[in-house]
């Protein structure tokens, strides 16, 4: 799986502690290889037609949308009562 970061994804992420990055590059690196690994908690998103989001922390949430089969774009990243807004 190829994955695109946003410039607003990559500004987001570098607001976020240290840890929750180190979080990012483990869960990211699980998606690579299977976006439905469970341990990402991968769900759709009611709100945003097209979109998902994976856990990093029961807090903090990826989310993107797939351009194609092979292709996802992650747009946003942070404190989940935030980005679903």
């Amino acid at each position: 799986m190829i994955v695109i970061k946003t410039e607003d994804f990559r500004k987001e992420l570098g607001k976020l502690p240290n840890e929750i990055k180190k979080l990012f590059q483990k869960q990211a690196s699980i998606f690579k290889g299977n976006w439905l690994d469970q341990r990402l908690h991968t769900k759709r998103i009611k709100e945003l037609s097209g979109a998902y989001s994976f856990r990093l922390t029961r807090r903090y949430r990826a989310v993107f949308y797939f351009k194609n089969n092979n292709e996802a774009i992650f747009f946003s990243i942070g404190h989940r009562k935030d980005i679903y807004n």
